[in-house]
């Protein structure tokens, strides 16, 4: 079973699609794919579809919702070749139910979340071994599996949210590796254009206000680099009521006082 998650959901069983178009039961699919190989308690799927007060017919409709999920993969998995009963037996066997709760098995199929998880991590570990080349490729590769925010195209209640928030976290830290790996390989006038895009999508992300500031002033548009600190500033004191923090406040002295030569990319 193939699991995307980074954009729109998608489910697919021997390259058959068994992602719902109705709401709710896509919000189920969503919750099991993401959670794949792992128990899903009916609490949690409850709280999901929800909120923290389900009706009296929660666990009905649940189940309701786990049989037209077993229908869609019975049709992926036989393909009308066998009785409704056998599909259904076969479905079972992939959708599971368990003490508690429900599990999915994916099986040998590709996870778009566990493909980015080991890029990624590859890509941390090359940036730690000052592999740069190394660590701007993998992470570029990572980050080319989003195909817009995760879960796009599902209804999300709590648990989910939760879980696009963390996988949100995630492709940030990615892509902020990704920028200071393109940077230490001196790539600061390809980026200029990324990180303008960047910067007002996340007005008050300092580490990639830092590295426009670098880019910027390698591309010798100081008073501009300055001028995007001046910004997220102003942001941070009227969202927040906070200063930069002192890295960022000592990139700007820093700025202001060097030299030309100043803060070249790394040597290869």
């Amino acid at each position: 079973m193939d699991i995307d998650v980074l954009g729109t959901l998608a489910v697919r069983h021997n390259g058959v699609s068994v992602t719902p178009t109705a709401p709710k039961p896509r919000q189920v699919l969503a919750l099991l794919a993401l959670r794949a190989g792992q128990v899903v308690p009916v609490g949690v799927l409850a709280e999901e579809l929800w909120g923290a007060s389900p009706p009296r017919s929660a666990r009905a409709t649940l189940q309701t919702y786990i049989l037209q999920l077993r229908e869609l993969i019975s049709a992926a998995l036989a393909g009308g070749a066998h009785s409704p009963a056998g599909r259904r037996r076969q479905a079972k066997d992939v959708l599971l139910t368990v003490p508690g709760g429900y599990l999915l098995r994916n099986g040998d199929g590709v996870s778009d979340v566990r493909e980015f998880e080991r890029l990624a991590g590859s890509g941390y570990r090359a940036m730690d071994a000052e592999d740069y080349p190394q660590a701007a490729r993998l992470l570029r590769q990572a980050l080319d599996l989003w195909t817009g925010p995760a879960l796009a195209d599902v209804h999300t209640g709590p648990q989910l949210r939760t879980e696009a928030k963390r996988l949100e976290e995630s492709r940030l830290c990615a892509l902020d590796q990704r920028v200071e790996a393109d940077l230490r390989l001196g790539r600061h006038r390809e980026l200029l254009a990324e990180l303008t895009v960047l910067i007002s999508q996340y007005p008050m992300h300092e580490s990639l206000c830092g590295q426009y500031m670098l880019a910027l002033y390698r591309s010798g548009r100081r008073g501009e680099a300055l001028d995007a600190y001046q910004r997220l500033r102003a942001t941070l004191v009227r969202a927040m009521g906070l200063e930069p923090s002192p890295a960022l406040a000592k990139l700007q002295r820093s700025l202001l006082m060097s030299g030309p030569r100043a803060f070249r990319p790394a040597p290869p």
